[in-house]
């Protein structure tokens, strides 16, 4: 894919991206001045039905403060005559249930007489007390009865005391309104409990209390009909309404207003819509300098510019200049907290369409890098096959000649250069081949048990006449105690080759190779290391990618396809080990092979 056409992609994919973010913005911005919308709906209809609340109730307790002046309609007196005559008889009823009270204190008082003349000693007990310990055996043995004695011996009236030797920790409750008293028998010398009726009935106590009730509710009737037939008189309501209006606004505004009831009916209300938020309210009087009354549920001066108002009194006749105002310092979290959802789901769509734009772009490059990189290895492969086959045609057109057929030695010369190119021209093969059997999965490894120092040696002296034509300097450090281990002899041959081979290619001068191999712990480590060209971070991160090749500066015979250490790579992981590089850049670089050794 072209450049430029990567560009326009790009281009499109951002162009699509910034046109979701702005049509998602519209949409939240819309939704916020909407919901703003409504919370000022809200809000004013809460001031407009608080001030109409208080203007009411002034009224009322205007009217209440007058009811004597207004009661005039007949029917309304002839209703409170009979109302009247209603509350005579109840208070009758009631007289007589008072009198039958009386009547049981003045028997109750009768029989205490008598029981305090027969017994002077009889002290009250608590019904509790009685219930709790003097019922139970086995609580009736703490309680105990002391006397005090006059200096002459002579046992006091009223000088007995009742009390428990320990309380308990739940006494129980008194079953019955009986009188108990505790007296003592001079002859038994034991202490008994006489029982005398309640001294008042609580059943009558309670039908009294509820007449009363009664009686309370029929006055406030009474007054709110008196109101009610006075609002009804077409001829004199205005007239009336007028009077009243005149008569209130000779008060100044600070006595009309209750600051309490106003505060306590914008929260009533403002939790009836839903709105639980701290607010500051200031009620003002002419001009919005002239404060009557200010409260702060939130920190901070009140700000009148981005405050909701509203006039006191608007229904009345005469007009009054004073305001009603609050406003909510926290109101903008409060609306965009009820847009929580819709915030959370926008932000998750765009960091989701940011994620995937981001890794198509990212999957549009690496192709191309890929698909560059592929180009490169082709065109080294083509420059790899075609060197062995024009040498070998050469090479094969040479043992044409009649002249060269008869020279053994030259024969015998182009016979090894055209066998040492085929076996180079296979091992091209072999190498492409494996990386495409490790791509599809098909490559299967031979395990079998190895001695990796035996496997390593035999690898270097393999590659001697290529070391000698380098004028290598090799030096092994064969070290590792338990060198055996499981694995593919063919592939791990190739690894210590390729690695071996990249230490030759890559170094400037004279290549300065050390192999070493060591135990450490479970595993076994081959170290293979020189003094090259070396690598910077950014190379390291890509060298064990497919057909990545470290460039090599001015040294432009170093050939390759790119694979070898990503076949390196894949087969030492197939074997259940790991691969470590260090490297810096004009000093050399390390690989470190890590495999799992056979436990003894």
């Amino acid at each position: 894919m072209r450049r430029k056409n990567i560009g326009l992609i790009i281009g499109l994919m951002l162009f699509a991206l910034l046109g979701v973010i702005a049509m998602q913005y519209y949409f939240i911005h819309q939704s916020y001045n909407l919901k703003a919308q409504l919370f000022d709906e809200a809000v004013n209809a809460t001031l407009n039905t608080v001030v109409l609340k208080a203007e009411k109730k002034e009224a009322i307790d205007f009217i209440e403060a007058q009811e004597a002046k207004n009661i005039r309609n007949k029917q309304l007196r002839e209703k409170q005559q009979r109302e009247l005559e209603e509350e005579w008889q109840a208070k009758a009823v009631v007289e007589r249930m008072r009198k039958r009270q009386r009547q049981m204190e003045a028997e109750y008082r009768e029989l205490e007489s008598e029981l305090k003349r027969q017994f002077p000693s009889a002290t009250l007990i608590p019904n509790w007390f009685y219930e709790t310990y003097m019922r139970d055996p086995k609580l009736k043995k703490l309680v105990k009865v002391s006397l005090k004695q006059s200096a002459s011996g002579i046992y006091q009236n009223n000088s007995m005391e009742i009390y428990a030797e320990r309380s308990v920790t739940n006494p129980k409750k008194a079953k019955d309104d009986s009188v108990r008293y505790v007296i003592l028998d001079d002859y038994m010398n034991e202490f008994a409990v006489v029982v005398l009726p309640p001294s008042r009935d609580r059943q009558l106590d309670e039908q009294i209390k509820r007449y009363e009730e009664q009686e309370k509710l029929k006055q406030a009737t009474q007054f709110f009909d008196s109101y009610m037939s006075n609002a009804q008189q077409p001829a004199s309501s205005v007239i009336e309404n007028l009077a009243n209006d005149f008569e209130l606004a000779k008060q100044p505004l600070k006595k009309r207003i209750n600051p309490s009831y106003i505060e306590r009916e914008l929260k009533e209300e403002l939790l009836q819509r839903k709105i639980n938020l701290p607010f500051n309210m200031v009620i003002t009087e002419g001009s919005d300098d002239s404060v009557l009354f200010q409260m702060a549920s939130f920190n901070g001066n009140f700000d009148l510019k981005n405050s909701y108002a509203t006039l006191l009194f608007p229904n009345s006749m005469i007009k009054s200049s004073g305001k009603l105002a609050i406003n909510f310092p926290s109101r903008t979290s409060l609306l965009l907290g009820s847009m929580g959802v819709m915030l959370g789901s926008s932000a998750a769509l765009l960091l989701v369409l940011i994620g995937c734009f981001t890794y198509t772009i990212f999957i549009i490059l690496r192709q191309k890098k890929i698909s560059e990189m592929k180009t490169d290895f082709i065109n080294n492969m083509t420059h790899e096959f075609k060197t062995p086959v024009a040498t070998i045609m050469i090479a094969s057109e040479s043992l044409k000649d009649p002249e060269i057929v008869t020279d053994v030695k030259r024969v015998d010369k182009l016979a090894n250069i055209i066998y040492d190119e085929n076996v180079r021209l296979g091992n091209h093969i072999e190498r492409v081949l494996n990386i495409a059997k490790i791509d599809k999965g098909d490559l299967k490894l031979d395990r079998q048990e190895l001695n990796l120092n035996d496997l390593v040696a035999a690898v270097v002296d393999s590659m001697d006449l290529q070391l000698k034509k380098r004028e290598a300097l090799v030096n092994m450090q064969l070290d590792a105690v338990n060198p055996l281990l499981h694995g593919d002899e063919f592939h791990l041959s190739n690894v210590i080759f390729n690695l071996i081979d990249n230490a030759i290619k890559y170094s400037k001068g004279i290549p300065e190779i050390t192999i070493k191999t060591k135990n450490i712990g479970h595993h076994i480590h081959v170290i293979v290391s020189d003094k090259g060209i070396g690598m910077s971070r950014d190379q390291l991160s890509k060298i064990f990618d497919q057909f990545y090749r470290v460039s090599t500066g001015n040294l432009h015979d170093v050939k390759g396809f790119g694979l070898g250490l990503s076949y390196v790579n894949d087969i030492i992981k197939r074997m259940k080990g790991t691969v470590k590089v260090k490297s810096e850049k004009n000093k050399g670089t390390e690989f470190e092979l890590i495999l799992p050794i056979i436990k003894n």
